[in-house]
Formats: C-alpha cells, sequence, structure tokens
C-alpha cells in the first residue's frame, strides 16, 4: 500500500473508533443503569477505563514497541472489540453486573492505551517518507478526524437511542472498531529504525536490553517534549474547572445546564476551527511557543469565564477561543515529537504524551468535586487558569532557556504528493 492511501486507512480508522466511542458514552450509562438498578454503576466502565492508562508506564512498556505495523493494531483494536461486547452480550442473556462493567473497562482501557499513542506513532513513521512536515500535517488532520466526532457523536447518539435504544448502539460500536480493525490490516507499516541508530549513543537512550526505553528517560533526553508534555499535564488536570466548575455555577445561578452546555459548544466549534485549519498553521510556526500560547489563552479563558456567567454568549465567545487554541497546541507538541524522536523513543514520547495528560484528566475529574466544593467554582476556574498561565510562561522559550536537543539524523526525503 502506498504512502497515500496508508494515511488515508489510518484517519478514516480514527474517525470510525471514536464516533463509537463518543456515541456510546451516551448509551452506556443508561444501559448500565437499566441492567443493574444502580446509579453508582453508571460510572464504573470510564472508571475501570483509567486504570490500566495510569499503570501504562509499567505493563504496556515492551507492548508498545511491538506496534510498528497495521497488523499489530489491527490486532490490539480486535481485543478492543472483545471489551466492547461484554455488556451488550451481557444484557442479551440478561447477566449484566458490576464485573462485567468493571471487566469491559479494564480490557478497552488496556487495548486504548495501546492503540491511541500506536497510531500516532506508525501515522508519523509512514509519513517520514513523504517530507519534511508531512507527519505534523497529517497528524494534525487525525486531530481534526478526532474532534469532528464531539460535533456529530451526541447527536446521532440521541437519534439512535430514540429510535432503538441505548444497546443498539453498544453493538453498533464493537461493529466500528471491528471494521477499524479490518481497515489496519491493510496497513503494512514502515522499517522503523530505533531511537539509538539515529546517531544517539545506546548508553543515551536509555533503552533496556529489549530495546524499550522508559518513557522517563525519553522525556530527559528531549528537553522541549518535555516541556510540552509537562504543558499537557497540567491543562488535563485543571480541565474539571471548565466542565465541572460551569455546571456548579450554573446551578447556583438557578440556571442548571445552561453555563456548561454554552461552555461544551463554544469549546467544541472553536476546537473544531483551530482543528481545521492546524495543519496549514503549525508546521510554519515555533512549536514550543506555539503550544505555550495555546495553553496560555486557554487558561485566560478559564480566569475571564467566572466574569461572564450572566452572558451565554460570553461564556460561548471565550470557550471559544479557548478551543480554537487547543488543537494548535497539540499539534505543536505531535511536530516536537515527530521532528525529535523516531523508532522506540518516538512511541515512548506518544505513550508518555498520552499517560500525562489523560492521567492528569482523570485525577484532576475525580478530586475536582471536592476541589470546588472548598473553594467555589469561580474560584477554582481563576486559580486553574492562572496556573495554565504561569506553567505556559515558564515552559514556553521565552523565559527560560531550553537546552539544546538537535532531531534525528533521517535520510533525504523523497519527494511526494503530499506536500
Amino acid at each position: 500500500m502506498n504512502p497515500r492511501r496508508a494515511i488515508a486507512v489510518m484517519l478514516t480508522t480514527t474517525f470510525v473508533t471514536w464516533l463509537g466511542q463518543r456515541a456510546t458514552a451516551v448509551a452506556l450509562p443508561l444501559v448500565a443503569l437499566a441492567e443493574t438498578g444502580s446509579a453508582w454503576t453508571t460510572g464504573l466502565v470510564g472508571g475501570a477505563v483509567g486504570l490500566p492508562m495510569l499503570t501504562s508506564a509499567w505493563w504496556a512498556r515492551d507492548l508498545r514497541q511491538r506496534l510498528t505495523t497495521g497488523g499489530a493494531l489491527a490486532r490490539v483494536l480486535a481485543v478492543q472489540v472483545l471489551g466492547l461486547l461484554v455488556v451488550p452480550v451481557g444484557a442479551a442473556i440478561g447477566a449484566v453486573g458490576p464485573l462485567h462493567l468493571a471487566t469491559a473497562g479494564l480490557v478497552t482501557g488496556a487495548a486504548t492505551t495501546l492503540s491511541g499513542p500506536g497510531q500516532r506513532a506508525l501515522l508519523a513513521d509512514i509519513c517520514d517518507g513523504a517530507g519534511p512536515g508531512v507527519a505534523a500535517r497529517m497528524l494534525a488532520w487525525q486531530d481534526f478526524a478526532h474532534r469532528s466526532t464531539m460535533i456529530l457523536a451526541p447527536p446521532l447518539a440521541g437519534w439512535a437511542i430514540t429510535v432503538g435504544g441505548p444497546l443498539q448502539l453498544l453493538w453498533a460500536e464493537a461493529v466500528g472498531v471491528a471494521l477499524g480493525a479490518a481497515l489496519l490490516l491493510t496497513v503494512r507499516g514502515t522499517a522503523v529504525p530505533r531511537a539509538e541508530g539515529a546517531g544517539v549513543p545506546r548508553a543515551e537512550s536509555a533503552a533496556g536490553a529489549d530495546g524499550a526505553p522508559a518513557l522517563r528517560h525519553v522525556l530527559a533526553r528531549h528537553p522541549e517534549v518535555r516541556r510540552a508534555v509537562t504543558m499537557a499535564g497540567v491543562g488535563g488536570l485543571a480541565w474539571f474547572a471548565f466542565t465541572l466548575g460551569l455546571a456548579i455555577l450554573g446551578a447556583e445561578t438557578g440556571r442548571p445546564g445552561l453555563l456548561v452546555s454554552a461552555g461544551m459548544t463554544g469549546y467544541g466549534a472553536g476546537s473544531l476551527a483551530g482543528a481545521l485549519l492546524a495543519p496549514m498553521l503549525v508546521p510554519r510556526l515555533p512549536p514550543l511557543g506555539t503550544m505555550a500560547t495555546g495553553w496560555i489563552l486557554l487558561g485566560a479563558t478559564f480566569a475571564a469565564l467566572p466574569a461572564v456567567t450572566a452572558s451565554l454568549g460570553l461564556i460561548a465567545a471565550l470557550a471559544a477561543v479557548g478551543g480554537f487554541a487547543m488543537p494548535l497546541g497539540i499539534a505543536a507538541l505531535n511536530r516536537l515529537i515527530t521532528t525529535r524522536t523516531e523508532g522506540a523513543e518516538r512511541r515512548a514520547a506518544f505513550a508518555a504524551e498520552s499517560l500525562v495528560h489523560d492521567g492528569a484528566v482523570s485525577i484532576g475529574l475525580l478530586a475536582g468535586g471536592a476541589v470546588i466544593g472548598l473553594a467555589g467554582a469561580g474560584p477554582t476556574l481563576v486559580v486553574a487558569g492562572a496556573t495554565q498561565v504561569a506553567v505556559g510562561l515558564l515552559a514556553g522559550p521565552w523565559l527560560l532557556a531550553v537546552p539544546g536537543s538537535r532531531p534525528p539524523r533521517r535520510p533525504a526525503a523523497r519527494r511526494s504528493s503530499l506536500r
């Protein structure tokens, strides 16, 4: 398969699998509640999904280095399908309980922990031979495919639940991920050199005997990537202030649901616009400065939200500004990873970014209610926003110089119509 077709397959896989995941995010709590009759079980799958991700630095270190072809990633998605089938099969035979929900969460969580960073790394590997900057642009298009499901999936899920009930969506997600696995089987992958093969001594790569570098060692070797991942982690930790904070502010001001709906709608529209422009803008902008600017803008919007709660329009507009900045920052982080690393180090860097950001989001949401209960929703938004601004200023290239971090040497790229 030529690179253009392989890239198209991988972008399609991202869209199909994320559309299913976002749609079932609406349906799964309804099925859990209907089958178990207990409200606490509705969040059991989501909670179990996070455990494999939070522990992935230990159990996934060697596995992620084997995901260098579409076939390897297809096998991971096949495991995810098995996890997705636990609940609908159990519901069909009338036997869904907490154990089934926890099992489904653990299996799908382990699969998505491997498949997300693995797909990004493989897409970047395929793009390497297509010319400089192609990997960053295609990863930005992958992010656009992912973000477009934020807009499409909720209304589609609502319609599907109205027509056929929530259980049908769970079957549909399993079918969608199976389709993604079938598509990935057609992607061969590339012969990816290991990080130490790019002119980096083995001692410096901090890889073990199996060539699988520890996440912390990769971040230590690449200071710009480390700073960018740190910003992503702080942003993930502060995310609860936006979602939970606006929801609680709405309830406190007698408009339950309205503030968070306005904020999420504005954020979604802004992020979709930013994702559409990211493939064109990010290759022309300094990556670390672009990411820092995005996080500073998002933090500024968080801090300003409590002052405009009287106007749903202003909330949506501010959230749209922050949403627009985020895809640019994420694309800049992907560009840093693709230009500073390759092979085993690249897969480890993508895994580190996913672990730090997604793990911080989970921790923030877990503790966020207690924090808001103690400090109040408004002050929490202001502090969360100010923290993101401060980290963006410190981690960006302006105040503290970045130690030299040379990108790996690559062979001259052939001409490609992807340029």
